[in-house]
């Protein structure tokens, strides 16, 4: 049988387009500021950066080796009063105090890894949620460290100053839009160095079989703990970068169970072990959390005359609806399984092939 013919230079063809939209992407995301003003617009982008964090902070040990952490919130919790704790009781800026954020975060990660990691498969699961619900009581009920329930607030931010000269004084979103930027595209970039290395490959060997790569002389358990502490560490600068744009953070925001499940989400919507899977569930999960939270999605339906205001049903969604994102989150997980198996990103991956076929 004759095969097709080549192409010359296809494949390095496709490598330059796709290298040339990536510099527009970035460079359009940088001047993105500059063109628009809005507060709010900058917010969803802020918002945006952060979720793609979180997600591809989970993707280097629930994508890649293949453990399904559901306990994320103790290490973003950790970044998070790491870096208030430091600024409120001893003044110390939050771009040092990150720098304790890490450091409680990977303490964390190698007392849970020295736990959870004797477990495998749904037992390791339920042990993750187990701790992290530990670490959310402990911060309870530690009012003199934590403040307890009453949270803490940022009373004021002290401006960036590098050599004796004020960067930014942080009065616009400005400075957090490209704080959120650089942090989502050096997670990104640790993601690719990470698939790309040899540590990425016996992570991988670890997520397809266990027995298996034990038997070809990998150390399961140090090399679970490289991925939770890589993971735990970039989950944590997530935790401070939204401490120091929120300026208020309690246990039941920072270290709540259902924030675990929306950094696992991002991963699993967008498509898990993959390098721009968790971008793609930003994409979707951070505006479908937003217009839910602001109540748009039941005034869409009300506009649309879909649902009638003064209606039983209207009266519900206009009630209830903002209240519902775990049960949508629920549902698009549902959809996500049974329809997209491997993400959204993957489901797009394998339409494209087939108009290719």
């Amino acid at each position: 049988m004759r095969r097709p013919p080549q192409i010359p230079g296809g494949e390095s063809g496709r490598s330059r387009v796709g290298l040339v939209a990536m510099l527009l992407v970035l460079a359009g995301l940088y001047a993105f500021p500059s063109f628009v003003q809005s507060p709010y617009a900058l917010h969803i982008m802020i918002l945006l950066f952060l979720g793609t964090i979180m997600g591809e902070s989970w993707n280097i040990i629930g994508g890649y080796t293949g453990q399904y952490s559901v306990g994320h919130a103790a290490y973003f919790g950790a970044g998070a009063y790491g870096t208030m704790i430091l600024l409120q009781k001893w003044e110390i800026a939050p771009w040092k105090g990150v720098f304790a954020g890490i450091a409680a975060a990977l303490v964390l990660s190698l007392v849970i890894g020295s736990i959870c990691f004797r477990l495998r498969g749904p037992y390791f699961v339920l042990a993750s949620i187990a701790v992290a619900e530990i670490v959310r009581l402990t911060a309870l009920n530690l009012p003199n460290v934590t403040n307890g329930a009453e949270g803490i607030l940022m009373s004021d931010l002290p401006p960036l100053s590098i050599g004796g000269r004020v960067v930014t004084d942080f009065v616009s979103k400005v400075p957090y839009y490209y704080i959120g930027l650089t942090l989502a595209l050096f997670t990104i970039l640790v993601t690719w160095l990470v698939q790309h290395s040899k540590l990425g490959y016996c992570f991988q060997a670890i997520r397809e079989d266990q027995d298996a790569a034990h038997s070809l002389g990998i150390n399961l358990s140090l090399y679970k703990n490289c991925a939770l502490g890589i993971s735990a560490t970039l989950t944590s600068l997530a935790g401070s970068f939204y401490a120091i744009y929120i300026k208020f953070i309690d246990p039941t925001t920072v270290l709540a169970l259902d924030l675990s499940v929306q950094i696992v989400l991002i991963a699993i919507i967008g498509g898990i072990g993959t390098i721009f899977g968790p971008v793609v569930g930003s994409l979707v999960l951070v505006p479908l959390a937003e217009a839910l939270r602001s109540n748009i999605v039941a005034q869409w339906l009300i506009n649309s005359g879909l649902v009638r205001e003064d209606s039983g049903l209207g009266v519900f969604l206009k009630e209830n609806l903002a209240h519902a994102h775990v049960l949508i989150y629920g549902i698009l997980v549902v959809v996500v399984i049974l329809f997209m198996p491997e993400g959204v990103l993957g489901y797009v991956r394998k339409l494209s092939a087939r108009k290719k076929g």
